[in-house]
């Protein structure tokens, strides 16, 4: 009985052990970035005050890190390994979020190629928000990228009663890229744009002037806010964790939504809750493909048409989806704004998608636009079915910043189905 006794008081013990031995950590549901308006009593991303000891399996970490490394310094040292060791020890998380990469990172991919930042920085969503778009922090930072609303306004993403972009992960991408591409040719460093990400650029430019001008993220690291030194070793092992997570026994786990998916634009104000009943699937599944319409209402208009995310659907569903997107009896027009007249909403053609076929004559499409205020590359690529790098060639533009007042080409021809295109991922 003794030995029973002694037995058990030293597994205990040993438990106690462990559990101190892993990285403290300040617990919250959501992890955030603040952009320059971080408060100590809302830091909620883990906080690392006593890294790990580097052990034997340091040695294959960093090796693992240096395979994957492409164009931003991926580093390896005990802060790094302490969040490969965290996230390693939330198994069920981690292979929920493995499995949201299918479907967001196609996403986050395109965003990064046409804004010409490195791929990588996908993984950098993650910490942010573990890939949930409705994510909001304790002070209001939202979505996938976790924009406060004032960054977002900077960054052309559009916040009123219909629609919050910061939580549409198209939008919100590209958002992100044009922050993280500013930041890096301000610092001309990647991790020192990522830390920017977290505290802020003001922030990070105090910390090299108090580092004697270091323009390197570990020489500076000292100086920045205590979140944010912890923030870049967590994308580092995040970079770890995506690529390596099947030699830790983690399983991507399957999403609770489709991850084949048709887009639509649409001219009027749709009901989410009938688009769901005309595909004959759950309102939910609509709502997590479309995050962004705050009353579950598209709310479109000829001139500002609404992109809408459908998952593929049987072609018998077809007449009731076009008497959903095309009948004015089943808008949900506002008081303040006229119903507007039936038009055809189309979707890009695609094998086994859902689209309904509009005759030739009415597929023209406005070739010049002019850039009013506040309007991003991105948005009006948005609007006209086309892409960013489109734009950009047919106006010789060199950034990604839409002219403000000049009147640029935003079709190559007059036909929309040369501009429309769709695949097993949503129209970027």
């Amino acid at each position: 009985m003794k030995r029973l006794f002694t037995l058990t008081i030293c597994l205990s013990l040993l438990q106690i052990i462990q559990a101190n031995a892993l990285p403290s950590v300040k617990q919250s549901h959501h992890f955030a970035a603040f952009h320059g308006e971080i408060n100590a009593d809302t830091i909620i991303l883990p906080v690392i005050n006593h890294p790990l000891p580097i052990g034997a399996q340091g040695n294959i970490y960093k090796r693992r890190l240096d395979s994957i490394r492409k164009d931003i310094q991926l580093d390896y040292n005990e802060y790094v390994q302490s969040y490969i060791e965290l996230y390693m020890h939330n198994r069920d998380e981690m292979g929920q979020v493995a499995g949201l990469t299918r479907y967001y990172f196609p996403i986050y991919e395109k965003a990064f190629h046409d804004a010409g930042i490195p791929d990588e920085i996908k993984f950098l969503s993650i910490v942010e928000s573990k890939l949930d778009p409705n994510a909001v922090s304790r002070v209001g930072a939202t979505g996938l990228w976790q924009f406060m609303g004032t960054t977002a306004k900077i960054y052309g993403l559009n916040m009123n009663e219909y629609v919050d972009e910061r939580r549409d992960p198209i939008q919100a991408s590209y958002a992100a890229a044009a922050y993280l591409k500013d930041a890096y040719q301000e610092f001309g460093d990647w991790l020192l744009a990522i830390a920017s990400y977290n505290c802020g650029k003001s922030n990070v430019e105090h910390a090299m002037e108090k580092a004697g001008g270091g323009s390197d993220f570990w020489a500076i690291r000292q100086y920045l806010p205590a979140e944010t030194r912890g923030y870049v070793p967590a994308f580092i092992a995040m970079n770890y964790v995506m690529n390596y997570f099947g030699k830790h026994n983690i399983v991507a786990q399957a999403c609770n939504f489709s991850l084949k998916t048709d887009t639509v634009m649409v001219k009027k104000f749709v009901s989410l809750s009938n688009v769901a009943r005309a595909l004959n699937v759950g309102i939910s599944e609509i709502t997590i493909l479309n995050p962004a319409y705050r009353r579950l209402i598209v709310n479109g208009t000829p001139k500002a048409p609404r992109r809408l995310i459908l998952p593929q659907t049987a072609k018998e569903n077809f007449a009731a989806l076009y008497n959903v997107l095309n009948s004015a009896g089943d808008a949900v027009a506002p008081m303040e704004f006229a119903r507007p007249a039936p038009v055809y909403a189309v979707a890009a053609p695609a094998a086994h998608s859902a689209y309904v076929d509009v005759p030739k004559s009415d597929r023209k499409i406005t070739t010049y636009h002019k850039v009013k205020k506040g309007e991003t590359l991105a948005g009006i690529a948005d609007l006209f079915g086309c892409e960013v790098h489109d734009l950009k060639v047919w106006n010789n533009l060199e950034s990604n910043r839409a002219p403000v007042g000049k009147t640029i080409r935003v079709a190559a021809g007059g036909d929309i189905s040369a501009s429309v295109s769709a695949d097993t991922k949503p129209t970027l």
